[in-house]
């Protein structure tokens, strides 16, 4: 039996405005393998993400980017 760890991450990004923008991460991030949820709040500029042990910083960063938004530190 395999175990996954799953973690969850919340990220601050630039220019979360709307929910259209929500949408448009939510999908970005969707499309990296070992994310199993994620949920943007425009409110709060934020997007919670759980992903399993296996997905970097990078990846979830480099998806953000590729939807036209950019992760804050």
């Amino acid at each position: 039996m395999i175990t996954l760890r799953m973690e969850r991450v919340t990220l601050s990004v630039a220019g979360l405005s709307c929910e259209s923008c929500e949408r448009t991460i939510e999908h970005s991030l969707t499309t990296v393998d070992g994310v199993t949820r994620v949920e943007a709040h425009h409110e709060a500029e934020t997007v919670d993400v759980v992903v399993t042990d296996d997905v970097s910083a990078d990846d979830l960063s480099d998806a953000i980017r590729d939807a036209g938004y950019e992760p804050l530190a």
